[in-house]
């Protein structure tokens, strides 16, 4: 098995005839998918994602996949192809279009639908190619075969990729769930057709691969949804993710047969599933969906609420509930049904909604107590059938942290896959298949770019290290005059703190150490302002870890008298 190593070095040209392979995001992480390919001088996209931020990324809204070893070749891009629509694989395309307004997005109809929706927020104007699966298109010298995979938003795409080098077959997020929603399994006879043919690097989803057997079937959340709507006493509150058009089918089906009205609340849920009904991804009954403000004049039995917030967002439509910042007032008898998963990272904020409404009287039902969620990536157990069926000549385990990419190549070797044919790379590193065979060749830069409100690439590292700082630490500014002629303090220097425990008296010891460096500078004829800040910001910061065994952001200024 072949390993990233961290002294690799910048990637050489690629050899005449060969096929490069580099990720950019997804590999390593949940989220900023991103794949290029690059193959007789032109390079082809799949996917472009954002990630969401940690608690460690303060201010951060979302994290993108970094384009500079594709920006001076952005002329060279033929397409970006979107497997489908979720925000870890199309959020970060506006940021890539603005960069070239004209790059071909390559897409089925309801991911395109999803994006043109987005992209209109960003003022953008894409130029579209809608594909749908059992469709080949030519792009540049990239000839791509769409196949439909099952995952948990409609109209997903598997894409194979051939090149003179050979046959890249790419999964997206996947499952093979064999009773799906609306009828559209994952198809394993193209899978097997292309294994055939010779699949010469099979690029596999790794969510779930830690997880033994097969995922269930969104069928089999059926009873307990239904059992939510037939036994709440009062109102049904339903999150969900805003995408999850198959859940929201089975909600909506099981209210349409108990007698209850539904409304969508939350600006991505109305949105989207305007989109999804306009589309017929959605079947509604007619007057089964109602405007919120409707609900007013119906029975609480009647009543049943889509909403966002499912991952404990602060901003979404349930945390406002549970925090009581919202129209919709949580109260004895709600039920609320959380019909999603944990996304590693979310649980407290999760937890704490769940608590917030049942502090409230409602009766939450999610994952946790009731059979509400199936995940949307295949379990081990399929990925397996998948590699026996494919029998691909080499593997490369994509989407997924460490761990999971770990198992999943542990999966193909157990099918056979020579161990040396399976390749766990990492963001930006460069993997080229030359005459038939895969190899790590180099890397090329792949950090995280923050968004951060309306500046791309504006926040940093350091710059989040000072948002750390001064979210845990507080903050001290010091304001001292100094006479230019003596070099000593004109008058008791000025403490503002904030964030940091003080009162009046706090200070008082720190005077006489700035006088001493004061002191110690003039004697060393040191008389440059910057200089004096940096050495009383030393001598503060070391005081304030002594008495207070804390380290603020210090902030000195030399004025002179």
């Amino acid at each position: 098995m072949s390993h990233p190593h961290p002294d690799l070095k910048p990637a050489p040209p690629l050899a005449a005839g060969g096929l490069r392979v580099v990720a950019l995001g997804g590999l390593g992480e949940i989220g900023r998918n991103m794949t290029v390919f690059e193959y007789a001088g032109k390079l082809l996209i799949v996917d472009c994602g954002v990630l969401f931020p940690e608690e460690t990324q303060p201010g951060v809204d979302v994290i993108l996949p970094d384009f500079t070893s594709i920006r001076d070749r952005l002329d060279d891009v033929v397409g970006v192809v979107l497997t489908h629509g979720h925000e870890d694989h199309i959020g970060g395309v506006p940021y890539l279009l603005r960069e070239r307004r004209d790059i071909p997005v390559i897409g089925s109809k309801l991911t395109l639908a999803f994006l043109e929706a987005k992209l209109k927020e960003h003022h953008i104007k894409p130029v579209t190619v809608r594909v749908k699966e059992g469709e080949r298109r030519d792009f540049g010298p990239f000839g791509c075969e769409f196949v439909a995979v099952n995952h948990s938003i409609p109209d997903g795409l598997a894409v194979a990729i051939r090149t003179g080098a050979g046959m890249v077959l790419h999964t997206g997020d996947f499952k093979m769930d064999q009773f799906p929603l609306d009828d559209r399994i994952t198809d394993l006879r193209a899978f097997a057709r292309l294994g055939e043919e010779g699949v010469d690097l099979f690029l596999t989803d790794s969510t779930n691969a830690e997880v033994p057997g097969f995922t269930t079937s969104e069928r089999e959340l059926n009873p307990a949804i239904e059992h939510v709507m037939r036994t709440a006493p009062r109102r049904v509150i339903v999150s969900s993710f805003a995408s999850h058009v198959h859940r929201i089918q089975q909600v909506l089906d099981a209210a349409h047969q108990h007698g209850r009205k539904v409304a969508f609340v939350g600006r991505s849920m109305v949105r989207n599933m305007g989109i999804a009904r306009e589309l017929g991804y959605l079947r509604t009954p007619p007057g089964l969906v109602v405007e919120a403000r409707e609900l007013e004049k119906l029975p609480d039995h009647k009543i049943t609420l889509v909403c966002t917030g499912s991952q404990g967002e602060p901003m979404a439509a349930l945390s406002r509930m549970a925090n009581r910042d919202h129209s919709i007032r949580i109260g004895q008898g709600d039920t609320v049904l959380l019909a999603s998963s944990l996304i590693p990272g979310n649980e407290n904020a999760i937890y704490r909604v769940i608590n917030g409404l049942t502090r409230w009287g409602a009766n939450v039902v999610h994952k946790g107590n009731a059979k509400v969620h199936v995940s949307g990536h295949a379990s081990a157990g399929e990925l397996v059938y998948c590699y026996n069926i494919v029998k691909p000549r080499h593997v490369m385990p994509v989407h997924g942290e460490w761990k999971h990419m770990r198992a999943n190549a542990d999966l193909a070797v157990r099918t056979g896959v020579a161990p040396d044919r399976v390749i766990i790379a990492e963001d930006g590193v460069v993997v080229d298949l030359v005459d038939g065979r895969a190899s790590i060749t180099g890397k090329v830069p792949a950090g995280y770019v923050y968004v951060d409100g309306m500046t791309v690439g504006g926040a940093t590292e350091a710059s989040l290290k000072d948002r750390r700082v001064l979210a845990e630490e507080g903050v001290v500014t010091i304001v001292a005059i100094v006479d230019a002629d003596t070099g000593r303090l004109a008058e008791a220097p000025d403490f503002l703190a904030r964030g940091f425990e003080h009162d009046d008296s706090t200070f008082e010891p720190v005077i006489p150490l700035i006088e001493k460096t004061l002191a110690a500078a003039a004697q060393e004829g040191i008389g440059d302002h910057h200089q004096l800040e940096q050495r009383i910001a030393r001598a503060v910061a070391s005081w304030a870890f002594r008495s207070h065994r804390r380290k603020p952001l210090i902030i000195p200024v030399v004025i002179d008298a």
